[in-house]
């Protein structure tokens, strides 16, 4: 038997037929993801099949070796995730030092790597980061740059459009901001990629769409996490959690409650419960074919809009702001519109989408 890497896919040239795979006609042979380029091999290995394997064709890789120290939880998740075989997401809060276990990650198995970013900025942040700790010449993919190195940082736009050509020359890959990958388009990267290791990072590993199921398949799944109360005091500042509640003004109580009946009401006559996000999806589903569910859907929405931007949270917000005159102090909503009441009325700077970096 004969494994090849042929644009994302693996062909497997033999009689045997080996799990994951279809049989291609047009190459007469059978075809595999190469996501599944490992769970081949193993399943080749464990079969006793003699096989010839020309799948990986690794870009030549100088000694990487990292001096950098782990803190004791850094280490819990590396070794965890090589537990698992050098695949899983790991999940750190913000700041508690996910590209350090990266970075180590790469030192420890010494081999072609790739770090896939979302943004521009997070790649020029990696490639600093991995030519501080590394003697070597880190490559670029993406922002017109089309640079390969053993090291290689690129985006996820970049990685995705070019999967077919690169997905057999890096043996580790890295996801920055893992919870993107699942999405429709960026999860080809994970298929298309024959790397037999595989780290996830993010601080923000579910998502509402349930798609973060999909990181098991994709990844490995979730190997280690820790949460900002565990770090909180030692690693990562102290902090206290308080929430204030405000009531909608009467005017915005009876529009809410207004759309909020038209949203249940839907709901109890199509005898449908929303119970989690699958739930919610049956429903986004619906309105595309039946005009009650989108009257529904958009009330909901409504609701929502006025519960999230109620003009009650500006006066609960100007006495916060009069409280801590002296402090620091970084606003977050739910919606921009919010932000442009907020920088508008109490003249702090607003920053969205649109602002440039």
């Amino acid at each position: 038997m004969k494994l090849t890497f042929d644009k994302g896919t693996i062909l497997i040239r033999g009689e045997a037929r080996v799990p994951n795979s279809i049989w291609d006609e047009r190459s007469r042979a059978f075809r595999a993801m190469a996501l599944y380029y490992r769970d081949i091999v193993d399943f080749l290995k464990t079969s006793g099949l003699e096989f010839r394997d020309d799948v990986l064709n690794l870009i030549p890789c100088p000694e990487l070796q990292s001096s950098v120290v782990l803190r004791d939880y850094q280490r819990q998740a590396l070794d965890a995730w090589s537990a698992n075989g050098h695949r899983g997401v790991i999940v750190l809060p913000t700041g508690s030092g996910k590209t350090v276990v990266g970075i180590k990650a790469i030192s420890l198995l010494n081999t072609p790597t790739l770090v896939v970013a979302p943004t521009l900025d997070l790649v020029d942040q990696w490639r600093a980061r991995l030519n501080e700790e590394f003697d070597t010449d880190v490559g670029v993919f993406g922002g017109g740059v089309r640079d390969i190195k053993a090291l290689t940082v690129s985006t996820y736009d970049s990685a995705y459009i070019h999967a077919a050509k690169l997905g057999n020359r890096f043996a580790l890959v890295i996801f920055d901001e893992v919870h993107h990958l699942p999405t429709a388009g960026y999860r080809n990267i994970a298929e298309m990629f024959a790397s037999p290791y595989r780290m996830g990072l993010t601080a923000t590993f579910e998502r509402e769409d349930c798609l973060h199921e999909e990181l098991n398949r994709l990844v490995g799944g979730k190997v280690f996490e820790k949460r900002v109360k565990e770090l909180a005091g030692k690693h990562l500042s102290p902090f206290r959690l308080e929430k204030i509640t405000v009531d909608l003004t009467d005017e915005e109580q009876q529009e809410y409650d207004i759309n909020q009946k038209t949203f249940s009401n839907y709901l109890a006559r199509i005898d449908l419960t929303i119970r989690g996000p699958s739930d919610f999806q049956k429903l986004v589903m619906r309105s595309g074919r039946d005009p009650g569910a989108r009257r529904a859907l958009l009330a909901r929405n409504r609701a929502r809009e006025i519960a999230y931007n109620s003009s009650s949270k500006i006066g609960t917000l100007s006495t916060i702001l009069k409280n801590h005159r002296d402090g620091k102090i970084f606003i977050f909503t739910e919606h921009n519109k919010l932000v442009h009441r907020i920088s508008k009325e109490f003249l702090i700077p607003a920053i969205t989408y649109r602002t440039p970096s």
